[in-house]
């Protein structure tokens, strides 16, 4: 029997937003990352009335931001069962990686050839490092987020970015919801990110691809013997 989608009735920790910032993609992006914080969990129920309360917002801009995760795959929507946090399971997290395979590892390529800043990346590495001793699943999970796109975002083809966003944030939910509470991985993947930025930093395209597509495929290697 597929697990049901549990009412989240305890606060989702989520901030107020200003009457000028109450537009559909703030709300998105604050939803998207009480979600890869896990602070709103897989299977969770999203209701609009309770997250315009809490963002201090109308109804509308929330509807608006739930269809917009949805198109990304992070949310699910159903006549039935309304709007709730995907549920990974092996497949989608087998389709995940073949995604970021295929455009990962040349964008991140790409960044380094067109010599685009990498201070973003630099500054969510340190964020992680931060919390690899408290061990802060939440703040690692965003930051690893914000660490990959900042490289392959300045890869210079909108299109690849927009689709390594969607794999990227089911990437990072399941890492939060289901291979760090089990598998402790959270140092290896920071040497990792460590050694695609010396090569990012050194302007060595080829390295930096390399050493992306090995970490994806032992990234995908991990969640998908989780939850096998």
């Amino acid at each position: 029997m597929s697990e049901q989608p549990r009412p989240a009735l305890a606060s989702l920790g989520l901030s107020p937003l200003s009457p000028v910032s109450s537009r559909a993609d703030l709300v998105a992006d604050s939803i998207r990352t009480a979600i890869l914080a896990g602070r709103i969990r897989p299977g969770d129920t999203l209701v609009e009335r309770r997250l315009a309360a809490e963002l201090g917002v109308s109804k509308t801009p929330v509807r608006e931001a739930l269809i917009m995760l949805a198109a990304g795959g992070l949310v699910v929507l159903t006549p039935s069962r309304g709007t709730s946090v995907r549920l990974l399971d092996a497949t989608d997290l087998r389709k995940v990686q073949e995604v970021r395979l295929l455009l990962e590892p040349w964008a991140v390529a790409a960044t380094t050839r067109l010599g685009v800043d990498v201070g973003p990346a630099r500054a969510a590495l340190a964020r992680s490092a931060a919390h690899l001793d408290t061990v802060d699943h939440g703040e690692l999970s965003v930051a690893n987020r914000d660490f990959h796109r900042a490289l392959y975002a300045g890869c210079g083809n909108e299109f690849v970015i927009a689709s390594l966003d969607g794999v990227r944030d089911l990437a990072a939910l399941a890492a939060v919801s289901l291979l760090w509470p089990h598998w402790p991985t959270w140092r290896e993947e920071h040497v990792e990110h460590e050694r695609i930025l010396k090569a990012v930093d050194a302007g060595d395209a080829d390295s930096a691809q390399r050493l992306t597509r090995q970490h994806i495929e032992l990234s995908g290697q991990r969640a998908v013997e989780v939850v096998s």
